[in-house]
């Protein structure tokens, strides 16, 4: 493999990330051939592009990219972060400065992203400690406020600006900026470099595999990741060298474009989460949890507790959802331990599983028209849900008086978090189980309130629990009452989040309704007073709502079995049955048409 001739220029393009693409480098100055490889880009083996890359990652400066340098904006988006970030260590190693830069569109945060007001907060945070990072390698952050693509252009114009790096993102919104950036590349005369750092593997191979449609089921994803192999390793961390290798911004635009306080932006300052943003934390809490390698091992999802006081989980969700952690860090200190021990949980109940969730949705979306939406989205049934703005506020504001619910919403409201099955269990009262509001109203709520509210995960999930799609076992229904009992039949969690409750005995602490007057007094709740009475009868209420369902699954056979990995369920057993007995006697029919 040779060098680069001394008074050659060159430019990485694209890194390949998947079997069969193309790593392309421009250059200038060099013979037919770069790096042992036709100058035309080539296909390349997973083997010889991974070695490939490692190399020139590894390489000193003036080796991987000769004398070409660049003057680099690299644009922070999701990937909040200093460990596995290939975009930030393309951009230190072929320029001459680098401008690390975080654009905040208000604008664009509350009305494509719905930002709310924990989020908020965890997002200042993680900018804070990623300031830290970068001034103790010897760099700063530049919080830039304003709308995306006038700060860019405003300012690759000011600081002569040649080549813009950033994190590639599947979000519509977020595609929609990246072409915007590279229209103005076109128009300006400044070259646009977008690598993979937020996934495990590239969505757009996983499509190529499966014909150009996404796999709709979890099972036919885990075929197709079975040929693509092990995601791609992390990249190394960075280094003060790194950083040394080109000049730091000015600093005086460090003072200027400081990240702003929460007061700043007039976000108020009770709300705060017990979860603070930042890489430091997201690595801190990872540590904790992998040091139990056990846990880690046995991990299985199902098995953990929806209302315990502490998270049963990793609780690392939103460090991710921002790109404070490396998934794919995540991913092999996770198969490190899983090699060491004798046993372990596998997919989908694992934590390696839950990772391979969160890609399965985020294909999924990348290729689904209306994925946040019911209407025109073809995998998604198309459901009359009622439109009722009192109970839906009602559910939003923990005053549905079944106890546990309302814990529920309160933790989410306070904390930004909940448990993936208190999770499940306030999505199906609201929608399919209680209440026959559409998904999408729930959908925004989490979106607010979630620490890792995330566009592809949320909307799956919701379509999910409402049994619009993925989901088919739709005849299970959680109680508001029962559920929550089963794993704290003290509950102790209603009393932390419902102190109003918190004197009630046991026995009803999840329906207080139940209680006699004189036993409302001693606890100093009165129900229908001091908190509400349940806003609907769960049995009624649930058994109506199953019906509706069934007749909408019957209506729309076709729709649901997009998304369905098996045919286990009865009813759907059934109606495969009456579908298939109706295409024979449709065929028998045409044929004896024919005949005569």
């Amino acid at each position: 493999m040779g060098m680069l001739h001394s008074q050659s220029q060159c430019r990485i393009v694209e890194w390949p990330r998947s079997e069969g693409s193309d790593l392309r480098i421009r250059a200038t100055g060099v013979g037919k051939d770069l790096w042992g490889f036709p100058a035309q880009p080539p296909t390349m083996t997973i083997g010889a592009m991974r070695s490939f890359q490692s190399l020139l990652f590894s390489l000193p400066l003036p080796t991987a990219v000769g004398r070409m340098r660049h003057r680099t904006i690299h644009l922070f988006r999701k990937g909040l972060r200093l460990h596995d970030n290939p975009a930030l260590l393309a951009a230190l190693q072929s320029s001459e400065v680098v401008y690390p830069v975080y654009i905040l569109d208000r604008a664009f945060m509350t009305s494509s992203m719905h930002i709310g007001a924990l989020r908020w907060h965890f997002l200042l945070q993680s900018l804070e400690d990623l300031r830290s990072s970068l001034c103790q390698l010897g760099s700063c952050l530049l919080v830039i406020q304003g709308e995306y693509d006038a700060v860019v252009r405003d300012h690759v114009q000011k600081w002569n600006i040649t080549q813009v790096t950033l994190d590639a993102e599947m979000e519509p919104f977020y595609k929609e900026m990246e072409a915007n950036i590279r229209a103005l590349g076109e128009e300006l005369g400044f070259e646009v470099l977008s690598l993979m750092g937020h996934s495990l593997y590239n969505t757009q191979r996983i499509l190529e595999l499966n014909g150009g449609t996404p796999p709709l089921t979890y099972k036919r994803f885990l075929h197709i990741l079975s040929l693509l192999g092990d995601p791609e390793m992390p990249i190394r961390n960075l280094t003060a060298e790194d950083f040394q290798r080109c000049s730091p911004p000015e600093l005086c635009l460090a003072e200027c474009y400081r990240v702003p306080l929460p007061t700043d932006l007039k976000i108020p300052p009770e709300s705060i989460s017990p979860w603070r943003g930042g890489e430091s934390e997201g690595l801190q809490r990872l540590e904790q949890h992998l040091a139990d390698q056990g846990w880690v091992a046995s991990f299985t999802k199902p098995k953990t507790v929806p209302n315990s006081l502490l998270p049963s989980t990793t609780g690392l969700s939103p460090y991710f959802s921002m790109g404070c952690l490396s998934v794919r860090s995540f991913f092999y200190r996770l198969s490190n331990i899983y090699a060491q021990a004798k046993h372990h949980s596998l997919p989908p109940v694992s934590l390696q599983g839950q990772l391979l969730w969160r890609e399965f949705f985020y294909t999924v979306a990348s290729a689904t028209p209306n994925f946040t939406k019911m209407a025109g989205n073809p995998i998604c049934l198309q459901i009359r849900w009622y439109e009722d703005a009192e109970r839906l506020h009602r559910w939003k504001t923990a005053q549905t008086g079944f106890p546990w619910i309302d814990a529920i919403m309160t933790q989410l409201r306070q904390e930004g978090w909940i448990h993936h099955l208190a999770r499940h269990a306030a999505a199906c009262f609201l929608t399919r189980g209680d209440l026959w509001i559409s998904w999408e109203e729930g959908m925004k709520v989490f979106e607010e309130l979630l620490l890792d509210a995330d566009y592809s995960i949320n909307a799956g999930n919701w379509m999910w629990l409402s049994a619009s799609a993925f989901f088919h076992h739709y005849t299970r229904i959680f109680c508001p009452v029962r559920f929550g009992r089963r794993t704290d039949p003290e509950g102790q969690y209603i009393r932390k989040y419902l102190p109003i409750l918190k004197n009630f005995p046991s026995k009803y602490i999840y329906e207080p309704w139940t209680a006699s007057e004189e036993e409302q007094k001693q606890a100093g709740c009165i129900i229908g007073r001091d908190y509400p009475f349940p806003m609907v009868d769960h049995k009624e209420a649930s058994d109506h709502n199953l019906q509706l369902m069934k007749q909408v699954r019957e209506e729309q056979y076709r729709t649901a079995q997009l998304t369905r990995d098996d045919a286990d369920d009865p009813m759907e057993m059934k109606l495969k049955r009456d579908h298939s007995e109706e295409n024979l006697t449709k065929t028998k029919a045409a044929r004896m048409t024919k005949q005569t």
